[in-house]
């Protein structure tokens, strides 16, 4: 059985217990049944296009202050974002016309 891809974001500058928030995101993405993948630190790639380029349905925060608004924005252009606390759920952006 394959799992929907949740793509796992943590931001280190903003986290005061990193390891606690990547067991808090897994925790959730097992919970609404995603496979996390984490993003590559390294990368120079920004969350939506990593988001994207990961196949990800879902990205998963530890809280919302880990994306600024701007970033958030283009996140929802790609997949739908859950925060763990406080518990929060933002739909994709729809595509007025999409699919026609």
């Amino acid at each position: 059985m394959s799992h929907s891809i949740a793509f796992g974001w943590i931001d280190y500058d903003t986290s005061t217990a990193p390891d606690w928030d990547r067991a808090q995101v897994v925790r959730l993405a097992k919970r609404l049944g995603y496979h996390v993948v984490w993003a590559n630190e390294r990368s120079v790639l920004s969350v939506a296009d990593q988001a994207r380029n990961a196949g990800a349905d879902v990205v998963i925060l530890p809280a919302p202050d880990h994306l600024g608004p701007l970033e958030l924005n283009r996140v929802m252009d790609v997949a739908d974002v859950e925060t763990v606390l406080p518990r929060l759920s933002f739909a994709r952006w729809f595509a007025a016309g999409a699919g026609r």
